[in-house]
């Protein structure tokens, strides 16, 4: 990332790792090293194409960002929740219902977990575009490291991985990056979440449930990776394992918006949050994440003139294009809904709510 001044913060000591036995699911690692060269890129394509018909889930390593920046990082993500006084954080509240907007804080207890039991996730967001809201006091003097972050994430990491989708599909390999647009009005933005510990009768009321099983909004998430554990993914045979934390890596999944541009070829992976393990529950999960959407008016319609989607099939969510919502009203849709509504229970422990005319699943 470019050379930036940099205010003294509070360094955030990341938890030991955990010694529990858990069952982890196996992920691909792509090494963003090879990403430079023509032979390179198309190792990773392959590489790429089969991680996203798997597991759907898959490590970067090597991507350009130091373990000192990434820490560095980490201390900035702890500011908004240790350095601003919660009455200074309620006049920079989310319009999470009104807006579809996640932008400023998502406070604790806002969202409808299982059993009665409301989150205990606090999220400070700050959209690409670092001037769309205005910031607490102690956030403002970070915010060009966070916008570096942010242009670093989008540019360096996004922008590559978009071109490896590309050609996974033989499309022309700017063909997503072009719907990615940094000076576009859209919702790409970096979250900085902490989740708090909860009372042992809530836990046994949520059935040890942080975050429902669900997949992502956008076309491509980048969680930067942590040690607390609790993070698992859905596997191909029906089985929930855990992701096991790799020092300075990145976790990716796609979204959403990546199903639908792909008409269903890429499928979003199911994810969710659990209570960590014993010896890490008294430790609280901070966390660094870039959301990625595609600009706001874009159409997700498949990109049908890909060899590969007319060779396999297209799987169209609504019945013609001119019924598919744009980025925008999809993100605002599922934004202002989720975990606020009632849903609708159905077999195999999926819920479920309408959203723009399709299911939007959610699973225990």
């Amino acid at each position: 990332m470019p050379s930036v001044v940099r205010p003294v913060v509070p360094h955030h000591v990341p938890p030991p790792r955990t010694k529990a036995n858990f069952e982890y699911t196996d992920l691909a690692i792509l090494n963003f090293s090879k990403i430079g060269t023509p032979e390179g890129r198309a190792e990773l394509t392959v590489q790429l194409h089969d991680v996203m018909k798997t597991h759907g889930f898959f490590y970067i390593v090597n991507h350009g960002l130091s373990q000192a920046e990434e820490e560095r990082m980490f201390d900035i993500a702890n500011v908004p929740f240790s350095g601003v006084p919660a009455e200074e954080k309620s006049n920079y509240l989310a319009n999470i219902k009104h807006d579809g907007s996640y932008q400023g804080y998502k406070p604790r207890e806002f969202l409808m977990i299982d059993g009665g039991v409301r989150d205990q996730r606090e999220d400070y967001n700050v959209n690409h575009d670092v001037t769309r809201k205005q910031h607490p006091q102690a956030v403002q003097f970070l915010i060009p490291e966070i916008e570096a972050f942010a242009r670093f994430n989008h540019m360096q990491i996004l922008h590559p991985l978009l071109r490896l989708f590309a050609l996974s599909l033989e499309l022309p390999e700017d063909t997503f990056v072009n719907m990615h647009n940094w000076d576009a009005v859209g919702e790409s933005y970096v979250r900085m979440m902490k989740y708090y510990s909860r009372s042992a009768e809530d836990e046994i009321k949520a059935k040890q449930v942080w975050l429902k099983g669900h997949t992502d909004i956008g076309t491509i998430t980048l969680l930067w990776s942590q040690p607390v554990a609790g993070l698992q993914v859905f596997s191909p045979d029906g089985k929930w394992r855990y992701v096991r934390h790799i020092e300075n890596a990145l976790v990716v999944n796609s979204g959403d918006a990546m199903e639908f541009l792909s008409g269903g070829y890429y499928k979003p992976t199911i994810h969710r949050v659990m209570q960590p393990p014993e010896d890490q529950r008294s430790y609280e999960r901070l966390c660094l994440i870039y959301f990625a959407m595609t600009d706001d008016d874009v159409k997700l319609v498949p990109r049908i003139e890909s060899p590969v989607l007319q060779k396999h099939g297209i799987q169209r969510r609504w019945s013609n294009d001119v019924d598919a919502p744009t980025m925008e009203a999809w993100r605002k849709g599922r934004t202002s809904t989720y975990g606020q509504v009632e849903l609708t229970k159905k077999e195999n422990g999926i819920e479920e709510y309408m959203v723009n005319g399709i299911p939007d699943k959610y699973y225990s």
